[in-house]
């Protein structure tokens, strides 16, 4: 898979651009603040529905405008295709695939693949467990639309649930009434949460494997990284593929903490409260590896994302670097440029001394929000 072309419109400070890429290697340079980073969030936006910076819809739209527009030409193993994202002010989006209106996210998100590495990833290790949730979240969904409906169905149930929660203190009543219908929703989408979740560290495992032995030189080593899902059921390993189980444990969970939940004013259990556990010879990587070690992991995990979008469906998806080269050291760097010779690569830079160990490199010049060849 490859990105043609984008067409984006009162997105941050691009006011208007079209861009074509390359196959290969697309590098856009600039200083600070020029628009980098804004044009490679609208290519994530497109992939996956949603920005890897903005917390709310208004900040992505240019100061003055009520809404931005993002278009995404890409090809695919079968055909050429696109997407386009309309967002407006209020919240509201227009979604289309092919020129086609779509309805929901979850029909698009997975069709355009992107796989970003930006420099708050490397600290993917050392960072709470609601990180390592969202780089799940965000890889599972583009590979399974099931995953997408399950998350936002349990957390419309979890958000229901801790109101209640928190109306308890002075409706214990109405608390006891409806409650048990919030923990059935829960506990259904949890399962299907837990089950995924667990499939899928079980095969990035592999790979995060394999490339951290390349990365640190360390194949006749033995200096293993392992992968665990620790799930809030609290069950072990491979039970957490059996949805049923998954489902009982939560109901048991989520019925028997009443007084406790209420006391804290919000829900205990849940997939909300997982966390990913990376660990390098038996320990904890966040605690016992070094910075070098640690950055090494977080880069095999985003490697591992896109092998398995690869496995999945049958071509790479495409690469997104933002000004992450930088922060690498020279072996790590090295590893990572000859990593993208079979793959789209589009990433940003202030530098551009690297670029003759690269071959297929186009050269991208941004200044305000304008992006020349």
């Amino acid at each position: 898979m490859y990105c043609k072309k984008i067409k984006v419109e009162n997105f941050r400070n691009i006011e208007k651009a079209e861009l074509d890429f390359s196959d290969g290697v697309n590098i856009l340079v600039g200083e600070n603040a020029q628009g980098k980073t804004n044009l490679l969030e609208a290519i994530f936006y497109a992939s996956v529905g949603r920005s890897f910076r903005a917390v709310n819809t208004a900040e992505m739209i240019k100061f003055g405008e009520q809404f931005a527009n993002i278009e995404v030409f890409f090809k695919d193993a079968k055909r050429d295709q696109s997407v386009l994202f309309r967002i407006f002010k209020d919240r509201r989006r227009i979604v289309e695939k092919n020129k086609l209106r779509v309805e929901k996210l979850s029909d698009i998100v997975g069709s355009f693949r992107s796989v970003l590495f930006c420099p708050e990833h490397l600290s993917l290790i050392k960072d709470g467990p609601a990180e390592r949730r969202g780089y799940l979240d965000v890889a599972i969904s583009r590979l399974y639309p099931m995953y997408i409906h399950a998350l936002q169905n349990y957390n419309y149930s979890l958000k229901q649930r801790n109101a209640l929660i928190k109306s308890a203190r002075e409706d214990r009543s109405g608390f006891e009434s409806t409650v048990e219908l919030w923990n059935d929703q829960m506990a259904k989408n949890a399962a299907v949460i837990s089950d995924m979740r667990y499939r899928y560290i079980k095969r990035a495992a592999v790979y995060v494997d394999s490339c951290f032995a390349e990365m640190t030189g360390m194949k006749d080593i033995p200096e293993r990284p392992e992968l665990v899902y620790i799930g809030s059921a609290r069950l072990d390993g491979e039970e957490y593929t059996d949805r049923k189980k998954v489902y009982e444990r939560y109901m048991e969970l989520l019925s028997s903490s009443h007084n406790q939940e209420i006391a804290a004013g919000a829900t205990l259990w849940g997939p909300h409260k997982d966390d990913l556990d990376i660990r390098l010879n038996g320990k904890s990587a966040r605690t016992f590896a070094s910075q070098g070690q640690q950055r090494s992991l977080a880069l095999a995990l985003k490697l591992a994302e896109g092998e398995i979008c690869r496995e999945e469906f049958g071509d790479q998806p495409v690469f997104l670097f933002d000004d992450v080269l930088s922060e690498l050291d020279s072996s790590r760097r090295d590893y990572l440029i000859n990593k993208m010779a079979d793959k789209q690569v589009i990433l940003t830079s202030c530098e551009t001394d690297f670029l003759s160990a690269i071959n297929n490199v186009r050269k991208i010049t941004v200044k305000d929000g304008v992006y020349t060849v």
